[in-house]
């Protein structure tokens, strides 16, 4: 019985949603009553959906708006529809309705807006007699305020971060770019979800081909929902099994108004607290929204290191691992002798002791970044210590192991972006694997390889290894080194911009 209960009240749910899913191409009914029933029917089970019911005083009309509680702002409704409807009369107003305090007044005549319209935080009016209702611009779901991106720290950069909010990222954006060539291009995403995205370029700078190219693919995604810019990129990227971001994905205005200034496009993706920007290279994830605020000599030597640090976190207990195992003649023989004495108590071979302490260390990383911050920093510091004191205490690992995996995640630690700082600390392990089986041999295989991978990758069909393969000796001026601005009159060709002009003469000549 029980079964045949749930079957029924199966065919009964699937009955409802086929009525309702054709109510959706009906147009709206001019009865006020039957348009309550059918939007009811059309919601069913939402508590959160709001009927008020009222006469308007401007023509004596029976009247109801209907809106979602949560994300429609009360305030704004009450004020500045409800009040005049019911309250104000203007025989001058256009229409027949008083004059009301909303921007962007629209009617639709299908049930299948009026569906999209309530779910996106509207209001809307039916009123006896009118086969339309009215749409009212009441937006109003929870935000927070703009707060200092929590991923991309700057000492002399803003220190305002993006929202979960599309048009409130989109303005902090047109305040560092007020000109009327910024253009936006709105797209919809999601069967379920309909997020909004939005293009955002330079129409005098950006590559008409790289938008096109874009554009076709976000429009040819097809799931129910995004969520974030994170499954967007994943979906949308040339190359889904590289390791290494094919997108920049900032939480920082200033950096996405400096891309786009260069030729990129920005994709902002509404309820995400961050944006996509594109073409991306290689090279511009180790550059930093503080490169342009200090002195070039100092923002060159930074980067320096920070192409160093990729090194070491890529490479150094690979290279640990091969000098251990297979080539221990390169070793000076006083440091060797130091090597040997420290390791005569650890029963591992040097792969099993490094890979016991890498994971470890991710761990412990992956740890910090779930607890609260107190703790978080707690666990990093004091547990860092305390494992690693005590596991040379006894005997399973050694001393320079603890030194090299130290090292290595100060290393990785010094790239500013978060998803390529993954990616590195990804490729050390198939690093420290091939190095375990050939040495320094292995180590340059996993070189080449890696080096073939950069230059093969692309993104949105540019060259990930632009300036680099191909070689642009012009956008050389930004790569490893920072060279003063006043230097760099040219957008990078890495961005393909249509107007390569960046800025005139203005080498400063000084006092002589």
């Amino acid at each position: 019985m029980a079964f045949l209960h749930n079957w029924i009240r199966g065919k009964k749910s699937f009955a409802s949603q086929g009525q309702a899913n054709h109510k959706l191409n009906a147009p709206i009914s001019s009865v006020l009553s039957q348009n309550i029933a059918d939007l009811h029917g059309l919601f069913s089970q939402t508590p959160d959906l709001v009927v008020r019911h009222f006469v308007i005083k401007q023509t004596g009309n029976q009247a109801a708006i209907a809106y979602l509680d949560g994300i429609t702002d009360k305030n704004s409704l009450n004020n500045d529809v409800l009040r005049p409807l019911q309250f104000e009369s203007d025989a001058n107003a256009p229409g027949h309705l008083p004059r009301v305090n909303v921007g962007n007044i629209r009617t639709i005549r299908l049930w299948s807006e009026l569906e999209m319209a309530l779910l996106q935080g509207v209001s809307i009016l039916f009123e006896e007699g009118r086969s339309e209702a009215v749409v009212f611009n009441t937006q109003g779901w929870p935000q927070r305020a703009i707060e200092d991106p929590q991923l991309e720290a700057s000492l002399k950069g803003a220190h305002q971060g993006f929202v979960e909010t599309g048009s409130q990222n989109i303005a902090l954006i047109r305040r560092y770019i007020p000109n009327r060539e910024l253009k936006i291009k709105e797209l919809t995403v999601g069967r379920r979800g309909n997020t909004r995205v939005s293009i955002l370029y330079m129409a005098d700078t950006v590559h008409p081909e790289v938008l096109k190219e874009i554009d076709d693919r976000i429009r040819q995604v097809d799931i129910d929902a995004i969520i974030n810019t994170g499954e967007l990129a994943e979906l949308i990227e040339d190359n889904p099994y590289s390791p290494f971001p094919q997108f920049i994905a900032t939480e920082r205005p200033d950096s996405a108004a400096a891309q786009l200034l260069q030729g990129r496009f920005v994709v902002v993706v509404d309820r995400s607290p961050s944006v996509l920007i594109g073409p991306a290279t290689f090279t511009s994830f180790f550059q930093s929204v503080d490169d342009y605020s200090t002195r070039w000599i100092v923002a060159s030597f930074t980067r320096l290191m920070r192409f160093m640090g990729f090194a070491v976190a890529v490479f150094l207990p690979a290279l640990y691992i091969a000098v251990i195992s297979f080539n221990y003649e390169v070793i000076p023989l006083q440091l060797l002798l130091s090597i040997g004495e420290s390791r005569a108590r650890v029963p591992f071979p040097p792969l099993v002791e490094a890979l016991l302490m890498e994971i470890t260390l991710e761990m412990m990383r992956e740890a910090g970044v779930r607890l609260p911050a107190p703790i978080g920093q707690t666990v990093g510091i004091v547990g860092g210590i305390v494992i690693g004191q005590a596991a040379v205490s006894a005997g399973i690992v050694s001393n320079i192991m603890v030194i090299v995996v130290a090292s290595t995640a100060i290393a990785s630690f010094i790239i500013p972006n978060y998803d390529m700082a993954s990616g590195v600390r990804l490729l050390r392990f198939p690093m420290m694997i091939i190095a375990s089986m050939f040495g320094i041999v292995g180590i340059v295989i996993g070189m080449m390889t890696l080096i073939g991978h950069l230059i093969s990758l692309e993104s949105i069909g540019t060259p990930y290894g632009n300036p680099i393969a191909p070689m642009r000796f012009p956008d050389m001026k930004d790569t490893f080194v920072r060279l003063p601005l006043w230097s760099m009159k040219a957008r990078p060709k890495s961005s393909r911009a249509v107007n390569p002009q960046r800025m005139g003469d203005n080498h400063p000549k000084g006092d002589g």
